[in-house]
């Protein structure tokens, strides 16, 4: 609240606006003093931020915490929300809580100033970090028309975007009526579908759909997001079309139920490899999945630093045998999958250089320097391609980006120190010097 009304006081065309909408990204109530879902009376609380239309949106994105105004805007609300929850107080008035899917029952129209704002401000933060390209896991309707309005103004975008469409099975995305677009930084021609929760022991809502109980919480009934039936029915229908699927799954048997539906599209005759579909976080699988991602064709788009973040309490969760199959990178690669790397930005932070130090390490202390389960390690150049020519491939564009070859425009970052060469405990203090696209310097260290 206080960083809200910060905000407020320091921009003035804001703070004489009380009708104006306020949009903020990054709350996380694991970090606060007690551990509890926030409430509109926090924001009503202060004169300051009372009456005004504020969206707070956690972390992790799984969470919306909304002030009264925003309520009273968007009621009335059902009692039950499949997929979501609509947090209330005990006489069942909504407290200002939306989970997941009860997120969608919150209108949320943005302007294309501030589209704009959040562009120049990402892309300053990227081109910082030596990023030339990103891929966008999940455009929405509106988003989708701000970028083809931008595009067409402008001609092209300040970074690379590799889009997807958001999947909502009450919006119809099915393959020939999925749009593509192939502009030169702009592209798009698969679909993101989130398929189970984010991982609980986080303390956020969703828990990943796993074979059995948890370790630590028997009493714990994770589900699925969107259902078995509906994967195999969707995901043969979209390759069938030739769009690339992209399915978000955490728990091992969210994993099999995308495998199955892949799967089942290759009985129908369909080259999936051809259309590199891939699973979005693949954080546990079983040991027979962790073959059949190899075998179907599947790549792996995987974030090295959650396996560092969730290190401390993966054990506890899975217990000491499912947990060998949490993040196991190196079982992925030796199963023939190819594999992609990326952050999981805003959850993670955007610095490649943190997902690269950890892939090669998966070390944080308490762990001592063989890092956790450091069979599961990639080599440094399994991560350097991670994070250029793979995630290039990941995305149709390898004729374009991804290494610098005759022909591919000249996207490179030119860093203070080797990263292939160094101790590993010095490649976290590495700084990006110059940022080059298209061979022109978009970047450079003042």
């Amino acid at each position: 609240v206080q960083l809200v009304k910060e905000y407020i006081l320091s921009n003035p065309d804001v703070y004489q606006n009380k009708f104006q909408d306020i949009y903020g990204w990054g709350f996380d109530k694991t970090r606060w003093p007690e551990e509890k879902w926030p409430t509109l009376e926090a924001l009503d609380a202060d004169p300051i931020t009372k009456d005004r239309p504020i969206r707070l949106t956690s972390k992790d994105g799984h969470a919306i915490w909304t002030s009264k105004t925003v309520i009273d805007a968007n009621a009335p609300f059902p009692n039950t929300v499949e997929g979501g929850i609509i947090v209330q107080d005990k006489d069942g008035n909504p407290t200002g809580i939306f989970l997941d899917s009860a997120q969608e029952f919150i209108e949320t129209a943005t302007p294309d100033e501030v589209y704009e704002q959040r562009i120049a401000f990402t892309v300053e933060d990227a081109l910082k970090n030596g990023i030339t390209a990103m891929h966008d896991a999940g455009f929405l309707p509106n988003t989708l028309e701000f970028y083809k309005r931008r595009t067409k103004k402008y001609g092209d975008l300040p970074i690379g975007i590799y889009a997807m469409h958001s999947f909502r099975d009450s919006v119809s995305y099915l393959g020939n009526s999925t749009e593509k677009l192939d502009h030169d930084r702009l592209r798009m021609r698969s679909v993101k579908l989130i398929c189970d929760g984010d991982k609980s022991w986080d303390g956020y809502f969703w828990s990943p759909r796993v074979y059995g109980p948890y370790s630590d919480d028997p009493t714990n009934f994770e589900f699925m997001r969107l259902s078995a039936e509906l994967l195999n029915e969707v995901v043969p229908r979209f390759l069938k079309d030739g769009g690339q699927v992209n399915a978000q799954a955490i728990g091992d048997r969210a994993n099999g139920i995308v495998l199955d539906a892949f799967e089942k599209a290759v009985e129908e005759g369909i080259d999936i490899k051809s259309l590199r579909p891939r699973i979005e976080q693949a954080q546990i699988m079983t040991e027979e999945d962790l073959e059949r991602i190899g075998r179907l064709g599947v790549i792996a788009s995987i974030q090295p630093t959650h396996a560092t973040d969730d290190m401390w309490y993966g054990e506890q969760r899975l217990g000491p045998k499912r947990v060998r199959s949490l993040y196991a990178f190196r079982k992925m690669i030796e199963s023939g999958a190819r594999i992609t790397l990326g952050s999981d930005i805003p959850v993670d932070s955007i610095n490649p250089l943190e997902g690269f130090y950890a892939a090669i390490t998966r070390r944080r202390s308490p762990h001592g320097p063989g890092g956790w389960f450091p069979d599961q390690k990639l080599t440094r150049i399994e991560a350097l391609r991670g994070m250029t020519i793979d995630p290039a491939y990941a995305s149709f564009s390898e004729d374009m980006f991804g290494s610098l070859e005759p022909g591919k425009k000249a996207d490179y970052v030119v860093l203070s120190k080797d990263i292939m060469k160094i101790e590993p405990r010095e490649i976290l203090g590495v700084e990006v010097l110059a940022t080059v696209m298209d061979g022109k310097v978009v970047y450079v260290q003042l």
